[in-house]
């Protein structure tokens, strides 16, 4: 009976380590950032794509692109929509990624095609769910401290 006792509160105080909940806990942040329990949630990555249109420009037109494609990058930013961006070194057709806050693949469709290296066939994309830490929701409010020179 005492080793029945003893493994009881044994298990007793392992179910309450186990169950405890993180002191640091911020469920203020979590509502903002949308997170779950796990501090996770659901974003859709696009891989960017070299386009099938891509040497259909002259050099100019292909600085223009990118221009506007920058300046559609930092709108989507600024949005709270785009919260990853960034080019692939070396990655041949694939050229870099789009991390956008949005659940739904659909979502992250219109807002990829308001990218004017998409519409120009410059670049395509391929979309797929993925589940990530919902503090890349706080890249926006970092990244401008870190940024020393603008694009």
């Amino acid at each position: 009976m005492k080793n029945l006792t003893l493994s009881f509160a044994f298990l007793a105080f392992i179910s309450t380590i186990s169950f405890a909940q993180n002191a640091e806990y911020d469920s203020a942040l979590v509502k903002k950032l949308g997170a779950d329990d796990y501090g996770m949630k659901t974003y859709v990555m696009a891989f960017l794509l070299a386009g099938d249109r891509v040497n259909e420009y002259s050099q100019e037109e292909r600085q223009e692109i990118q221009k506007g494609h920058m300046a559609n990058i930092n709108k989507l930013a600024e949005e709270g929509k785009l919260v990853l961006a960034g080019p692939f070194i070396n990655g041949g057709e694939k050229r870099g990624i789009f991390i956008f806050d949005v659940s739904t693949k659909s979502e992250a469709e219109l807002l990829t095609n308001t990218d004017p290296a998409v519409q120009a066939g410059v670049l395509k994309m391929e979309l797929i769910e993925w589940y990530g830490s919902a503090a890349l929701g706080m890249l926006g409010e970092i990244y401008p401290k870190l940024q020393k020179v603008k694009f």
